[in-house]
């Protein structure tokens, strides 16, 4: 995927759009056309009229997330998204699924200042429910992440990882 800049909290007024439009998202049955408004007026681009997702659903900016076609969010998905969050065509994404784009300075004399790297998500993957992916991951074309996986390194094309933090469990046969 094209490294790009994102988009910090300097402006105030994005955060509390986020919380206005995850509120709206989360708070009231809405039809998919209108979920999809929604969604493109919290990222602030269009998604593809093949995107669909089941609310709830949580960012904390929104403004830094990317996403293909035919891509698929399910409900409970938490996207801290600071540090920039590209999720490529086709993907399934699990119920109650964590990616997270920031942390903290570990040295004291940075008082815990937060440190932002990008979440890049290939095209195929699938991210099974309660899988947490940290900042910095890139997820390869047609991997699959096993439920409750704690991604804390780059996940390569065809492959299926698992566990806490994620391992390799196999290599998928892209010719099959």
């Amino acid at each position: 995927m094209v490294k790009r800049s994102y988009t910090t909290f300097k402006d105030n007024s994005l955060f509390e759009e986020a919380i206005r439009l995850t509120m709206t998202i989360n708070n009231t049955y809405h039809e998919p056309t209108e979920l999809r408004a929604l969604m493109s007026q919290l990222i602030g681009k269009s998604v593809p009229d093949s995107f669909r997702f089941f609310p709830p659903f949580y960012t904390d900016f929104g403004k830094n997330i990317t996403i293909g076609e035919d891509v698929f969010i399910n409900s409970g998905c938490h996207f801290q998204d600071q540090g920039g969050i590209e999720i490529g065509e086709g993907c399934l994404i699990g119920h109650n699924v964590v990616l997270a784009t920031v942390n903290h300075a570990l040295e004291p004399s940075q008082d815990r200042k937060n440190v932002y790297a990008p979440i890049s998500i290939g095209r195929k993957v699938w991210i099974g429910s309660n899988v947490t992916v940290l900042p910095g991951v890139s997820i390869g074309d047609w991997a699959v992440i096993a439920a409750g996986a704690v991604v804390t390194k780059n996940v390569p094309a065809y492959t299926v990882v698992g566990g806490v933090p994620a391992k390799m469990i196999k290599q998928i046969n892209p010719e099959l």
